[in-house]
């Protein structure tokens, strides 16, 4: 079979543990790496994981570009294309999967060869820690493509900064594309006419320094500068506070926070979505903290149909302190979190994915004046960013008003409070 190939990709034939390509719009990168495995695949049985960080249907995956590829390469004969999934006449499967929800049951698909991670800018620490593993079969290989954004970013600083042993990493752009259609060249000297610097992330794959509309782009940068990002630990004589952004389809995210004299240390920052809120009472006991509260917002005082009780009155039946974040406009959340900013050390580690979040909040554009609403747009990154709203407004405009329900105390492992609900 003869087949054309950008040389630049060539190196996908190649035996490496991590192969790794980034770069800017334009470049063939997904197109390339299709035709790599589909050749590949053709040539021995191989086992292939196409994931993305969300793949909320098949819609979502590569599996439409690779059925293309499928017939520009005249490979009919050799793949069959199905709902879900491509199989190959000796033996060759494609199976296509998210990452941020299903990453746990990626341990039962054993016999991976290759995991393609596709769009891995948005890829969390999270889901490489719990990926990187499962992909252990002898000689398998782990292909990674994504356009970079911010340089803080977990995929750019896990694989563009830090290579990790036994890997190559390319940049590569519209200059290598042999095939670089007229038609986007315009598209991108128009972009560089009118935005420099978009045209250098978008089509120079250079990172941005900020995202555009970013809310807190200021505040971090500040936090970076003055070394408040970095190892916190947790302190025994102090207790934490808990403060919760609720959702089932949404994520439901926590940040877990110790005020120590003027200074607010947030421990960590997790979240999971689809789990009911026992589920998360238990992940709370897990780290063997002294709860001081449990900061709900407003609408944890809403009786659920399934139970006929309300968050609060499950958290409360435990025994642990409740406390109502007021029911501030999120425009008023935003400041309080800003002004904050200053009194705050952050934990890089189990922060990272939530910091990443705050990193990615971002106003909406209008659609009608094309500028920056005063909304945030709701997206993957909204839930950690309100749950650190709440977290300011709990801390700064709460403690005035809301007393404590109950003592404080430690939730000890294997306490089977949880379980009674």
């Amino acid at each position: 079979m003869k087949a054309e190939f950008p040389e630049r990709l060539g190196f996908l034939f190649e035996p490496k543990r991590y192969k790794v390509i980034y770069g800017g719009r334009g470049g063939a990168k997904s197109w390339g790496i299709a035709r790599a495995l589909l050749i590949m695949g053709a040539q021995r049985p191989l086992r292939i994981l196409c994931a993305r960080e969300f793949q909320n249907s098949i819609q979502d995956s590569v599996l439409k570009l690779l059925a293309d590829q499928i017939a520009d390469l005249g490979l009919a004969d050799v793949y069959e294309v199905q709902k879900t999934t491509i199989l190959g006449a000796n033996g060759t499967e494609f199976i296509f999967s998210g990452l941020r929800h299903n990453v746990d049951s990626l341990k039962s698909k054993e016999g991976i060869d290759i995991v393609w991670v596709e769009e891995a800018q948005n890829v969390s620490a999270y889901s490489w820690d719990k990926l990187v593993p499962t992909i252990r079969k002898n000689g398998s290989e782990i292909w990674v493509s994504f356009n970079p954004e911010l340089e803080s970013d977990e995929t750019y600083q896990r694989f563009v900064v830090n290579n990790p042993t036994d890997s190559i990493v390319v940049k590569i752009g519209w200059e290598h594309n042999p095939w670089f259609p007229e038609v986007l060249r315009h598209e991108m000297e128009d972009l560089k006419a009118r935005n420099p610097d978009a045209w250098l992330n978008v089509w120079e794959g250079h990172c941005r320094q900020t995202l555009d509309g970013a809310i807190y782009a200021t505040e971090l940068r500040e936090a970076e500068a003055a070394n408040r990002i970095c190892n916190v630990p947790y302190d025994a004589s102090k207790p934490v506070s808990v403060f919760c952004d609720l959702g089932w389809a949404d994520h439901t995210s926590l940040w877990f926070v110790q005020r120590i004299g003027l200074e607010y240390r947030v421990l960590r920052a997790v979240q999971d979505r689809q789990k009911p809120w026992p589920h998360y009472l238990q992940l709370i006991q897990s780290f063997g903290y002294v709860i001081e509260g449990i900061w709900l917002p407003h609408d944890a005082q809403a009786h659920q149909l399934g139970t006929g009780k309300s968050i609060e009155e499950i958290t409360r039946a435990t025994g642990l302190p409740v406390r109502i974040v007021p029911n501030l406009s999120v425009e008023d959340g935003i400041n309080a979190l800003r002004t904050t900013f200053p009194q705050v050390w952050w934990d890089k580690t189990n922060c990272a994915d939530g910091l990443n979040a705050l990193r990615h909040y971002r106003y909406e554009v209008d659609p009608v004046t094309g500028q920056f609403s005063r909304k945030p747009l709701h997206d993957d990154a909204s839930h950690y960013a309100d749950g650190a709203r709440y977290f300011a407004v709990g801390m700064r405009e709460g403690a005035k008003t809301v007393k404590l329900k109950a003592p404080s105390l430690r939730v000890q492992s294997g306490s089977q409070g949880w379980m009674a609900l």
